[in-house]
């Protein structure tokens, strides 16, 4: 299995960027998939995740109305489209799987997740 994430930048603050994860080896459309972000001395917090439909979606409160997830099963890729960054978005953003029964089921909690990418770093600069 393999994540591979990409788009991650150094953009002002009130700037856009959208991440991607491309997931490989694994049945995309049976894995729920999140978006995580960790800054120094901080834990791996949830930005947002989705169910393997697509239909049910979790975003922390710090990113509502301003990120948006989304996945294409055809294409085995979810997107964190990011709008108006702050300096406090500031992270290396990860995108994290697991396989999940149900479709309306996601997840939040980074220790349930059976996979993981390797992070793209995303700098706001105020």
């Amino acid at each position: 299995v393999q994540l591979v994430e990409s788009g991650g930048a150094s953009v002002q603050a009130g700037g856009s960027l959208r991440l991607s994860c491309a997931a490989s080896g694994v049945t995309f459309s049976r894995v729920a998939m999140g978006w995580f972000r960790q800054s120094p001395g901080k834990e791996r917090s949830v930005v947002a995740s989705t169910a393997r439909n697509g239909d049910w979606k979790y975003y922390t409160d710090s990113v509502k109305g301003r990120f948006t997830i989304s996945r294409d099963n055809a294409e085995n890729t979810v997107y964190l489209q990011m709008h108006s960054l702050k300096p406090e978005d500031t992270a290396v953003y990860y995108c994290a799987a697991k396989y999940s029964v149900r479709n309306n089921d996601y997840y939040t909690r980074p220790q349930v997740y059976d996979y993981w990418g390797q992070g793209t770093q995303v700098t706001v600069s105020s």
